[in-house]
């Protein structure tokens, strides 16, 4: 090496121990400069920015220190199933917010699903925490052996009575209970018209005949009429990994009015028995009649498009959804792009190098296709180009506005069995999965799983939105738990304006992630109440139709707004729904951010019925509450 080279190479090194020396003082690292780390921002000169700063918003874990100490167990089933009992009965953990008591706190209610094992109502008390009355409401004892094992629940006002009632779902039976006056739940399922065995894993409330009664519909996982404890076959699996339509059937019950339910799913033109995990009902042809959307496992999605109220039509692979088939987990809606009008997020599985399926976002495209006579929605999968496709093996995912600046965010669990670190049964199961229609759908054929992991300790997914541009920032706001997620139920629980985020994790502890929100983001909230109940009937007043079922599920409200910092009118629709995503269900109360200094220019609430509420400025930071009795009566 000449003299010079020499010279070059200590000169170079002097350099980079001053710039190593500067940094180190500093008490910054390299990477965090670069932008790197934990993904916060710095200002130069400054402090770093938190999360908080950062994204608008941040979690804090606190289930236990508010009292939502609860644990779900999976069932046990038959002993032929003992070799592989993991991947059998990897579900159950469910979550479902309500206000039983009518107090305007919003309650929490868990199910497990071992045998003798006690489901969980968490009573809110308006100060932070809360107390376990399931017992005391009669909703606690629901796994007895003989009964099936509970899956999930959807709570709504079925008799209009002004307290929610709720279905139990199980594998197995059924249960109805009616909330009497917020002081307990009386079991009505005798005479109720429900099925004596199915093996549902999602149900959901709607209107679909818009009378303002709810009606049920129930969609079944495993065949109806196997008895996971009492097998005489093990040719109980799916017949395919992408075909399979050897799975439960689907059940739409009829509100008679009297506490009764008429079966009228052959009768509506309603035929399926894929493998269901996921449903959804809202409007989306635009006709005023509620369609179902079902996230299936092992095959196609389905979309079933009501036609005004008489009989349903699958229209999954004309509207785009049910094309290619993937493993759907949950079917939930948004309106990401705020386009005033909602789109369906179905979540799959992604795991690199051995299964990438990935979630889909099926976005509205242009009008409704009128061929033939027929009203179809078109959609496009927009999850890859809004980086909200690969979310690991993917459960409940729910869209709402974390941090108040007025775009959805997407929060989603995941992850299927965590064992073992470091063994992995994915090699086991690309064999079956690749094997003969024989062999996949004989349990007997599947190899043992042992104490192997699939797809475990995933971390969840917290998207942020920047205005049609998601980020995943789970870390950095605080989600860091890796227990294996099934349902999310998002709810504000203290009445602040924020959406805090209930989790129900498979064979773990239920999670509360309470949200704190950067200060000056504004919101606005609505409490709908349709006018179907006893004294509005009885009143004599003129009506031209049929008032919407109590409980307003099915409503629409969209928000049109401006801020400060962007003058461009801006567009969200909200639907309430009861009963969506995987085993879970949120709020009734819609709840829209806004960002900073918003000005809303007018709230338009379309009622099931057809009427309309219109409010010009309403207050922000405000929870309203509507009655469709104040509404205007649809012009002929």
């Amino acid at each position: 090496m000449s003299r010079g080279q020499k010279q070059a190479v200590i000169t170079c090194l002097f350099v980079g121990l001053l710039v190593f020396v500067a940094l180190r003082g500093s008490g910054e690292s390299l990477w965090n400069r670069i932008g790197g780390g934990d993904g916060t921002s710095h200002s130069s000169g400054g402090p770093r920015a938190t999360p908080l700063e950062r994204y608008g918003f941040h979690f804090t874990e606190s289930a236990k220190e508010a009292g939502l100490d609860f644990q779900h167990h999976a069932p046990t089933l038959d002993a032929k199933l003992a070799h592989i009992m993991p991947l059998v009965n990897p579900m159950g953990a469910a979550a479902t917010v309500l206000d039983y008591d009518a107090d305007g706190w919003l309650d929490v209610y868990f199910v497990t699903s071992d045998a003798g094992g006690q489901n969980a109502l968490f009573r809110n008390k308006g100060d932070g925490t809360f107390e376990e009355t399931a017992a005391a409401m009669g909703v606690a004892d629901l796994n007895q052996p003989g009964t099936g094992a509970c899956m999930g629940s959807v709570a709504a006002d079925y008799d209009n009575d002004g307290y929610p009632d709720m279905l139990v779902y199980r594998w197995g039976r059924p249960e109805l209970f009616h909330n009497i006056e917020g002081k307990r739940f009386e079991r009505v399922t005798e005479g109720s018209g429900l099925p004596a065995w199915m093996n549902a894993n999602a149900a959901c409330w709607l209107d679909y005949n818009r009378d303002g009664r709810l009606d049920l519909f129930l969609a079944g996982y495993w065949p109806d009429n196997i008895d996971l404890w009492n097998l005489s076959t093990t040719r109980i699996m799916p017949e395919s990994f992408e075909f399979a339509t050897n799975g439960g059937g689907k059940v739409l019950l009829k509100n008679l009015g009297d506490g009764k339910f008429e079966n009228v799913t052959k009768a509506v033109g309603i035929e399926s028995t894929r493998w269901t995990l996921g449903v959804v009902s809202a409007d989306l042809d635009a006709n005023g009649y509620p369609d179902l959307v079902l996230a299936n496992d092992y095959g196609v999605s389905e979309f079933f498009a009501n036609r005004g109220g008489e009989r349903f039509e699958e229209v999954g692979y004309a509207s785009g959804i049910g094309v290619t088939p993937k493993s759907g987990m949950s079917a939930s809606l948004g309106d990401p792009l705020n386009e005033g009008r909602q789109s369906v997020y179905i979540t799959n599985i992604t795991e690199p190098g051995n299964l990438v399926q990935g979630n889909n976002l099926w976005v509205p495209v242009g009008d409704l296709d009128e061929e033939a006579g027929r009203g179809v929605q078109r959609y496009l999968n927009q999850a890859g180009t809004l980086n909200i496709e690969r979310g690991g093996w993917s459960w409940g995912a729910k869209f709402a506005d974390l941090n108040n600046d007025g775009w959805l965010d997407l929060f989603q669990t995941n992850g299927y069995i965590s064992a073992a670190a470091g063994k992995s049964y994915w090699y086991d199961y690309g064999k079956i999965a690749g094997g003969l229609k024989g062999l996949i759908g004989d349990a007997k054929f599947w190899p043992p799983i042992g104490d192997q992991s699939l797809a475990g300790f995933q971390t969840k997914c917290v998207w942020l939105n920047k205005g049609g541009d998601f980020t995943d920032v789970c870390a950095a706001v605080g989600v860091t738990e890796t227990n294996d997620g099934r349902a999310v139920a998002l709810a504000d629980l203290s009445n602040r304006g924020v959406i805090d985020v209930v989790v129900a994790s498979q064979n773990g502890k239920a999670l509360l992630y309470r949200n704190t929100v950067a200060e000056g983001q504004d919101w606005i909230q609505f409490q709908l109440t349709g006018g179907a109940r006893p004294e509005v009937n009885a009143s004599g007043r003129p009506a031209q139709m049929p008032w919407s079922n109590r409980s307003a599920v099915g409503a629409e409200v969209v928000v049109v707004w401006r801020t400060a910092d962007d003058p461009a009118p801006r567009r969200q629709q909200q639907v309430v729904t009861a009963g969506d995503a995987y085993a879970s269900q949120s709020m009734l109360r819609l709840h829209f951010g806004l960002g900073k200094t918003a000005v809303i220019e007018e709230a338009v609430v379309t009622w099931p019925s057809g009427r309309t509420t219109v409010l010009k400025e309403p207050a922000i930071r405000t929870l309203h509450r509507l009655d469709e009795t104040d509404s205007k009566e649809p012009t002929p």
